[in-house]
């Protein structure tokens, strides 16, 4: 039997450089506690170093964590990546590593990258900065990600900066990703008469959260047919995701 599960999919902890250094993974569970969230996936820029520590505070308070990155194609395009195991996120984090273009990271100028525990310890810092476009293109992304049993889609599509209609100027037939997000609701069905290509895909409404007041509160939810448990769940997220 299907259960609403209420989500916010795209969030950033302290180790993404735009996200505030109170976005620690004890505080963004805490807070999507607070917004009565029932999942919620960590989605840093290029990384997935702050993954096993969100999911072991978000267990805690007895969210489903969801172990993610924000993925910069060569295109400059963000994609929103997703995995039913921190295990499978840091193998991916692993061989996106091998695209990163590694520039030293000024803190002065685009913010610190802390590296966290499970009990919002500081175990490290990222020193290369991490949003800049890697050497992985739109069209390599989905089947890369797919060899880590994720998904993908392209983030926050009603937006400019780095969105996939404001790169490319449409939304491409191909690669076939099976989702969307969109950062406003209130633009799904103007997107969609737009370009039809997204007539019939299903749509992914996301903060794109950088302070813990961004977080999405009770608002949008997907129905999932699973045994409740974050395993069960997360698996029964992605095979949604993916439209199987």
């Amino acid at each position: 039997m299907k259960k609403k599960y209420y989500y916010d999919l795209h969030t950033h902890s302290c180790l993404s450089p735009c996200g505030d250094n109170d976005m620690t993974p004890g505080n963004m569970a805490g807070m999507g506690v607070v917004a009565g969230l029932d999942i919620m996936a960590l989605t840093d820029h290029n990384s997935t170093l702050n993954c096993p520590a969100f999911e072991q505070a978000a267990e805690g308070y007895g969210i489903v964590p969801v172990p993610g990155m924000e993925l910069t194609t060569a295109e400059d395009i963000h994609l929103v990546c997703l995995f039913e195991s921190t295990q499978d996120a840091m193998e991916f984090n692993a061989r996106v590593n091998g695209h990163r273009i590694f520039v030293k990271n000024k803190t002065a100028i685009f913010g610190n990258q802390f590296i966290m525990d499970g009990s919002d310890e500081i175990t490290g810092e990222e020193e290369y900065l991490l949003p800049n476009a890697t050497t992985i293109t739109i069209d390599e992304a989905p089947a890369l990600v797919s060899e880590y049993g994720g998904v993908c889609y392209p983030a926050h599509i009603d937006r400019e900066s780095n969105g996939i209609i404001a790169t490319l100027g449409t939304f491409p037939d191909s690669p076939p990703f099976p989702c969307a997000e969109i950062h406003s609701s209130e633009k799904t069905e103007e997107l969609r008469e737009k370009y039809p290509v997204l007539k019939d895909k299903p749509v992914i409404i996301s903060s794109d959260a950088h302070y813990l007041g961004d977080i999405n509160g009770r608002q949008n939810y997907i129905e999932l047919d699973c045994d409740g448990t974050p395993e069960g769940v997360r698996k029964a997220l992605i095979r949604g995701l993916k439209g199987i």
